[in-house]
């Protein structure tokens, strides 16, 4: 899925670089958690297991909501070191805290890369671990017809969700085109902590994250990203919903609603890719 990101991002110089630097499968640390070997550890087995019994390369038919639930009571089980994550310490003083920036020292924020760790990938699904420093963030992105579960393993993590009111509106007026969303998730996940799912349009599918302290999440997408087959990562920028006036005739809750207009992938998302270290995946 790292590629994913990769080839949506063909004009980013970041990326760009990424592409052409050496990662060194035995020395890279995530964010200060180091990829350890996990011996013993059955659950990303299982849960390899179940997801290629569950789900299909188009997602139709849709998984049983009994398969749902069973997936997500497995992850909520998991822990850093079931996937080969050691949480080495809690202080980290390459960032700058959540609420610690503005918008004047944005390239800070965004100074440290996050890392991709690949599990694996097929037409189905893929199984992947983002790890993040302290500030970094993941911007407003999309996931077209898919349904992502997500756990997070260590730190805290702010999710900023947002799901398309449908029938569509669509502001285009004055300013880029904009389509009303409306604000279904704002919070703060700390491990321990459950799993979450997202579905095609319900669930917020349209989501920020930004770390709030180093983290790492597990997810599960599936279909994974396949930009000839309709499913593109598109990233957005949220506007207040009094940005364009009262066009939706919206008379309460204004605050749930924001407009989002389509935006190229921004230059200054940090991303690597690692190396996954943990229980090996029997295909």
């Amino acid at each position: 899925m790292f590629w994913k990101f990769q080839n949506a991002t063909d004009n980013s110089k970041i990326f760009r670089f990424l592409q052409n630097t050496a990662l060194s499968a035995l020395c890279l640390c995530c964010q200060g958690r180091k990829l350890n070997m996990a011996k013993g550890s059955p659950k990303v087995q299982v849960l390899y297991d179940l997801c290629k019994k569950t789900f299909t390369p188009s997602g139709t038919p849709p998984p049983s909501p009994q398969a749902v639930q069973k997936l997500h009571s497995l992850l909520d089980t998991f822990g850093p070191s079931d996937v080969g994550l050691k949480e080495e310490s809690s202080d980290d003083d390459r960032g700058h805290g959540f609420f610690g920036l503005n918008q004047l020292n944005r390239v800070v924020r965004w100074a440290q890369p996050i890392t991709y760790v690949d599990i694996y990938e097929c037409d189905s699904f893929t199984m992947c671990i983002f790890c993040f420093p302290t500030s970094s963030v993941i911007p407003l992105h999309d996931h077209p017809g898919m349904t992502v579960f997500s756990k997070v393993l260590y730190g805290s993590l702010h999710v900023k969700a947002y799901d398309w009111v449908e029938p569509e509106i669509i502001h285009d007026s004055k300013g880029p085109p904009a389509r009303l969303a409306k604000l279904v998730v704002d919070k703060v996940l700390t491990a321990p902590c459950g799993s979450s799912i997202l579905y095609p349009k319900s669930g917020g599918n349209l989501h920020c994250f930004t770390a709030v302290s180093p983290c790492a999440v597990l997810d599960i997408l599936t279909p994974p990203y396949r930009e000839n087959l309709g499913r593109k990562c598109t990233y957005y920028m949220d506007y207040p919903f009094s940005t364009f006036g009262n066009k939706a005739q919206i008379s309460e809750g204004k605050e749930e609603y924001a407009w989002l207009a389509e935006i190229g992938t921004p230059n200054d998302l940090y991303m690597r890719s690692g190396v996954y270290a943990g229980p090996a995946i029997q295909i």
